[in-house]
C-alpha cells in the first residue's frame, strides 16, 4: 500500500521528536537525520525525504514543539536559506 504524504509527514515528525528525546536538552539535529531514520533502503534514497523532513520540522515549530535554527539562532521559514538545525523549543 502506498504511503500518503500525510502518513510520511507523521512518521517524520515522530522521528524528529524521537531523535531529540535521545539527545541533551540543548542539542540539535539535522533534518537529514530524520530522513535517514524514516528511509527504509540502504542507498541514498533518504535524500528525497529532505524536503518532507523540513516541512515536518516547520509543522512542529507551529505546534510549539521545536525551533528551527541557523547559526544557533531560531529562524522563521521565510528567512531560511541553506542548512538548518532542529532543536527542542526553549520554554
Amino acid at each position: 500500500m502506498e504511503e500518503t504524504d500525510r502518513q510520511l509527514g507523521q512518521r517524520l515528525e515522530k522521528a524528529i521528536m524521537s531523535l531529540l528525546e535521545r539527545r541533551a536538552d540543548t542539542a540539535s539535529i539535522c533534518p537529514s537525520e530524520a530522513a535517514r531514520a524514516v528511509y527504509e533502503g540502504d542507498d541514498d534514497g533518504w535524500r528525497a525525504l529532505m524536503e518532507p523532513a523540513r516541512r515536518a520540522a516547520w509543522r512542529l515549530v507551529g505546534d510549539g514543539k521545536v525551533e528551527v535554527t541557523q547559526g544557533g539562532r531560531p529562524v522563521v521559514e521565510t528567512e531560511t536559506h541553506g542548512p538548518v538545525r532542529i532543536r527542542r523549543a526553549r520554554r
